[in-house]
């Protein structure tokens, strides 16, 4: 008789049944993202007007770059340890994660640094304007001290 293991429902569980308690999580998170982004760009909008709505495009790559940055380590690393859970090899899934959050920390205090240092030619590369120039450096500023926590928890 072969012993199942019930320690993680990976290995045992239907594939359907995974993905429903996978999936639906991380639609309703994209979701609520989204809506968040619109009620977001609607209260700037009310608020500050359209330059503020301008800022916020203006610094958006900077958002990018941190999230693509985020999904090339994140998942790559997941994947390989999510690999090496299937194989029954505990011990590198952990240092493979260990060492994924290390390197999005490391990376991230790099990120902050050079955005901090050349956040006047990022912006004018990234298309701010004179009018625009000081909310949008505002708003990059904040987003750039953040990149190190949304690396983490991307």
């Amino acid at each position: 008789m072969e012993l199942v293991n019930t320690e993680n429902p990976m290995g045992y569980e239907p594939v359907g049944r995974l993905l429903k308690k996978f999936a639906i999580p991380s639609v309703i998170a994209m979701l609520v993202n989204s809506l968040y982004n619109i009620v977001d760009q609607i209260f700037i909008g009310q608020g500050v007007g359209y330059l503020g709505n301008a800022a916020t495009t203006v610094a958006l790559p900077i958002s990018n770059i941190t999230l693509a940055v985020a999904m090339l380590i994140g998942v790559g690393g997941n994947a390989f340890a999510a690999i090496k859970l299937g194989e029954k090899n505990k011990d590198t899934a952990e240092h493979t994660l260990g060492t994924v959050y290390f390197t999005l920390i490391i990376i991230g205090i790099l990120m902050v640094v050079l955005g901090l240092l050349f956040l006047t030619p990022l912006l004018n590369l990234f298309g701010a304007t004179e009018s625009n120039f000081g909310y949008a450096h505002d708003y990059a500023f904040v987003t750039i001290i953040g990149i190190p926590f949304v690396l983490v928890g991307v």
